[in-house]
C-alpha cells in the first residue's frame, strides 16, 4: 500500500468537503447533472483518444499508484551480488531453485539456467521491460487525458447550465438549479482533474520509471553474472544506479 498516495487523496478530498460543510449545507454540493456531465463526459471524450482496450487496462494499472510496493535499487543490488556469488561456486545451474523477490529477475534467471547466448537473454529481458514500460505509460496517459478533459466538460457544463438560466429568467424557480449546474460543473472538473487524474498521472509516472530502472539494472547484473564476472565487481558496477550520495555513502563504508 502507497500510504503517500492514499494520504493525499483522503486528505485533499477531507479538507474540500471540511470547508464545505463549516460553509453551510453539503446538500447544495451535489448536483447529479453535473456529475453526468464531467464524470460521464471525461470519461467517453477519453475513451475516443485511445483503444478500448488500453481505455479498460487503465483501472489496473491505477492500482499501483495504490498498491503498488517500492523495490529498493540497493536490495536488487544485494540480492545480485548474492546470486553472482552462488553462480561463481556452482555454476549457473545452482540458481535454477533460488527463490528471488522480482518475478522479472526469475524469468532472467530462468534463461541462464536454460543456457541461452547473452544476446538472446538481453534481448528478450529487454523486450519485456519495454512492453511493460509501453503498458504504464498508457495507464498514466489516459489519467493525464482526463485530467485535461475534466476542466473542459466543467466549462462545457458551465455553458449549459447559463444557456438553461438565460433561457428562462422569467421562471425566478428555474434559475436556481441553471445556475447550480454551472457552478458545480466548473468545480467537479476541477477537482476531477487536480485532486485525482493528474495526481494518479504523476503517481504511475514515477512508478513506471521505477520499475524501468530496476528492470535494467536486473538486466545489467544477470548479463554479468552469465559472464562470470567478480560479485565485487558486479556490486560496483550496478552501485552506478543509485544517486551519487548513497554511491558515496557506500564507498565510505566499505573504506571505513
Amino acid at each position: 500500500m502507497d500510504i503517500a498516495t492514499l494520504v493525499g487523496l483522503l486528505g485533499s478530498f477531507a479538507i474540500i468537503i471540511a470547508a464545505m460543510v463549516l460553509g453551510g449545507d453539503l446538500g447544495i454540493f451535489v448536483n447529479p447533472p453535473s456529475l453526468l456531465i464531467v464524470i460521464g463526459g471525461s470519461l467517453f471524450v477519453v475513451l475516443m483518444k485511445f483503444t478500448l482496450g488500453q481505455f479498460l487496462a487503465a483501472g489496473k494499472v491505477a492500482a499501483k499508484a495504490f498498491m503498488f510496493k517500492s523495490v529498493n535499487p540497493e536490495d536488487i543490488i544485494a540480492e545480485t551480488v548474492e546470486l553472482a556469488d552462488a553462480a561463481r561456486k556452482g555454476g549457473l545451474l545452482s540458481l535454477e531453485d533460488k527463490q528471488v523477490s522480482s518475478d522479472f529477475m526469475q524469468r532472467g534467471i530462468q534463461l541462464l539456467v536454460d543456457g541461452h547466448d547473452p544476446e538472446v537473454v538481453r534481448t528478450l529481458l529487454n523486450k519485456e521491460a519495454r512492453l511493460t514500460y509501453q503498458r504504464h505509460d498508457f495507464g498514466s496517459k489516459i489519467f493525464a487525458a482526463i485530467g485535461d478533459v475534466g476542466p473542459a466538460m466543467g466549462m462545457i457544463g458551465t455553458l449549459v447550465g447559463l444557456v438553461q438560466m438565460l433561457s428562462n429568467m422569467s421562471d425566478p424557480k428555474a434559475i436556481g438549479p441553471a445556475m447550480a449546474v454551472a457552478l458545480l460543473t466548473t468545480l467537479y472538473g476541477a477537482m476531477l482533474a487536480n485532486m485525482f487524474a493528474l495526481p494518479v498521472a504523476d503517481k504511475l509516472n514515477l512508478r513506471r520509471d521505477e520499475e524501468a530502472l530496476n528492470n535494467a539494472l536486473i538486466i545489467d547484473g544477470l548479463l554479468a553474472i552469465q559472464a562470470g564476472q567478480n560479485p565485487r565487481v558486479i556490486d560496483q558496477m550496478l552501485r552506478n544506479y543509485l544517486p551519487e550520495k548513497k554511491r558515496l555513502a557506500k564507498a565510505a563504508e566499505a573504506g571505513g
